[in-house]
């Protein structure tokens, strides 16, 4: 079976005639929207499931004005995703979500080819006439783990599984260690870099390994639950990831960041109907409710409860923001200046760790 045969489809009633700019682009057939995931269909949790959750609230709200259909197992990193983009303009796919930072390239070359497609890629940062960019901040929820880690260690040392050092990972380590710091000046991160998004014995073999080191509190940008399993076994603690994971570590995890993508999804679709649909970056956090924070653990001691729902509002709200000076990158060279706050272009460039962190950033990063 081919990766383009790995998929879910709707079916109904064709669609209106089609409107100049960016529209429907058939007058007599319905829309085609295809949305590109990494991994095999299945699972309640993780990157998938909740983008699969937000194309399910885009199919709820358009109903039979269009037809989305889901493919699965599309590899990325220019391994076999162009091909799959390119016979999806091939079978007249008319929008095509690409959800992953490493479709990046591949949509881009593809959307070059293909002028009258539109896509839209999550994660990535090039753009063109007809590709969008979307993005969830998820370094703020990661102020509030961090401040959560740092309060709750009693070995002074978080462990955490990255999965590739890119921008958007580095900077939710680098908002984390300065929100632990916060909450404990003695607070140390050791950070291992697995490579991949999702690989749950590799993961439980890096949480071991970060465990053995005296690590009593597990961070990850990974997919898997796979690290907070092995927490709730071992009695530490830990924070999902994408998913609120709490079910499969009820006395470990502290909280979980849960992405949102549905009210994108619907929106970005229904200004393709309406031919309103304009090339743009949206980088969305808390305030936008393109992430959220799980229920913080019941157990938490009443005052870092408090402390911690006090941080999430206030970021929310925009009155804080996890990267204000003085802060210093790792080895002492200036960045932020006292009271300076970091720029969206300084965030999403981001390869390097903060003065403090004493892990070995990996060299051509």
């Amino acid at each position: 079976m081919t990766m383009l045969n790995r998929r879910e489809a709707i079916g109904g009633l064709a669609a209106g005639a089609a409107t100049a700019g960016f529209g429907p682009a058939k007058a007599q057939s319905k829309p085609k929207i295809a949305f590109t995931l990494l991994f095999e269909p299945g699972g309640d949790v993780g990157w998938d499931p909740e983008h699969m959750r937000g194309v399910n609230m885009a199919r709820a709200f358009h109903g039979d004005n269009v037809q989305i259909d889901t493919f699965h197992s599309v590899h990325e990193w220019g391994k076999g995703d162009k091909e799959v983009f390119q016979q999806l303009v091939a079978d007249g796919y008319d929008m095509i979500f690409t959800t992953s930072a490493g479709y990046m390239q591949s949509t881009i070359e593809v959307a070059f080819e293909a002028p009258n497609v539109l896509f839209e890629n999550c994660a990535g940062y090039i753009r063109a006439k007809n590709v969008s960019t979307y993005n969830a901040r998820w370094y703020e929820g990661r102020t509030a783990q961090g401040f959560l880690a740092g309060s709750m260690t009693r070995t002074n040392k978080i462990g955490y599984l990255g999965a590739y050092p890119i921008p958007q990972v580095t900077r939710g380590i680098n908002s984390a260690y300065l929100a632990a710091k916060t909450a404990n000046p003695d607070v140390e991160f050791d950070i291992i870099w697995l490579n991949e998004w999702y690989n749950p014995d590799k993961e439980a073999q890096v949480a071991h390994q970060l465990l053995d080191r005296g690590c009593d509190i597990l961070m990850q940008h990974t997919v898997s639950t796979a690290a907070v399993e092995l927490a709730q076994e071992k009695g530490v603690y830990s924070f999902g990831q994408s998913s609120d994971m709490s079910k499969y570590g009820p006395d470990a995890v502290l909280t979980s960041m849960i992405n949102n993508w549905g009210p994108y999804y619907t929106r970005r679709i229904s200004e393709f109907l309406n031919s309103t649909w304009k090339s743009e970056d949206t980088w969305g956090g808390l305030g936008q409710e393109m992430i959220a924070l799980g229920d913080l653990l019941p157990t938490l001691p009443n005052r870092v409860h408090l402390r911690a729902q006090d941080v999430i509002a206030r970021i929310a709200s925009g009155q804080q923001h996890p990267f204000v000076g003085p802060v210093r990158r790792q080895g002492g060279a200036g960045w932020l200046a006292p009271g300076e706050v970091a720029s969206d272009s300084d965030l999403l460039t981001m390869n390097y760790y903060v003065d403090g962190i004493k892990s070995v950033f990996p060299a051509g990063s």
